[in-house]
């Protein structure tokens, strides 16, 4: 029995599947099983108020558990399925109540990953499926980041290696007049806007009390142990230089040439990770690298944030979420 026929068992039985995607790896459960989604929330310590993603082979089984399928998602499916895109349509009852905090709604995708796929075709079912981490805890890219994370709470762990995209997807939400960016993520406001027209954007934080609309909008997401912080690129020297008695060895996060080259003159003792400085490549990056930097040992981290343009604003999403405003006269 190869791991693929393992894994389709364990979701028939109401077992927990961590599995790689295109953005990051997923725990995965049976999204008509209410037992097994309840792991889910339990193995992640989730607020039931947090929807989940329900992940498909392909539209047509989508169809199967969206109560209405409008021209929107028919054209966007089409142009972004199998991809980073999840669409955010009105649920059947077969898609169980616990996979989405309640709501009327049902988030779903269809990853853009081969062994993704194949698990989705063959187990021919939804898969509810959220990043395979601790809540609010940094996601994983590779299969050693769930196992470090979750180890022996998941029946198993599929290794597809590392993630290529490697932040999450882009939630679209169709339910409303006009579509809603709810989190940002690789598939832009103008390619969505090419295929349906004006769309609105989600800015803020959800309310931790309620229902979310979708997964991605909490306060503090995506965050390590380690206390971390967000500065600006005209920030770094002043930062690289603040030392006081006490403070211990700190990691900077940066990308910008400008800042590297600061910090590099201006620190002994701290760390630097240097970031890519596209989009693209800072992305697939970015949550491997905080997990290095997490597992630093460091009294603090620093990440610089990369400019306020749109092809950058998924990779800002996520780490001001990820981070406390610091800043030059901040601390620590």
């Amino acid at each position: 029995m190869n791991d693929i026929e393992r894994a389709i068992q364990i979701l028939r039985r109401g077992g927990l599947v961590a599995f790689p995607t295109e953005t990051v790896y997923g725990l995965g459960a049976d999204a008509t099983h209410s037992a097994a989604v309840g792991r889910i929330f339990a193995v992640k310590g989730r607020p039931a108020t947090n929807p989940l993603i329900v992940h498909v082979a392909n539209a047509a089984v989508a169809r199967r558990y969206a109560a209405h399928w409008p021209a929107a998602a028919r054209k966007l499916a089409a142009a972004f399925w199998p991809g980073p895109l999840t669409l955010v349509l009105p649920k059947t009852r077969r898609i169980v109540a616990e996979a989405t905090a309640g709501l009327s709604t049902v988030a779903l995708r269809c990853p853009d990953h081969p062994m993704a796929l194949e698990l989705l075709r063959r187990f021919d079912g939804p898969v509810a499926a959220p990043s395979a981490n601790r809540s609010t805890r940094i996601s994983p890219t590779t299969a050693k980041h769930v196992r470090k994370e979750l180890g022996e709470k998941v029946d198993l762990i599929l290794d597809g290696g590392p993630c290529r995209v490697g932040i999450e997807s882009t939630v679209l939400d169709l339910t409303q007049g006009r579509p809603v960016i709810l989190r940002p993520g690789q598939v832009s406001r103008k390619s969505i806007e090419a295929i349906v027209g004006p769309v609105e954007l989600f800015q803020g934080s959800a309310d931790g009390q309620r229902a979310a609309s979708s997964p991605g909008q909490q306060a503090v997401h995506y965050a390590p142990k380690t206390t971390a912080f967000r500065f600006e690129p005209a920030e770094a020297r002043a930062i690289a230089r603040r030392r006081r008695r006490g403070d211990g060895r700190r990691v900077f996060v940066a990308n910008s040439a400008a800042s590297i080259a600061i910090l590099r003159k201006a620190l002994r003792d701290d760390t630097i990770i240097e970031m890519p400085r596209t989009p693209a490549a800072y992305g697939r990056r970015f949550y491997a690298a905080l997990h290095e930097a997490d597992d630093a040992n460091a009294a603090a981290i620093w990440i610089e944030l990369p400019p306020d343009s749109p092809p950058w604003h998924a990779v800002r999403d996520r780490i001001v979420r990820a981070t406390r405003g610091g800043g030059a006269g901040g601390r620590p």
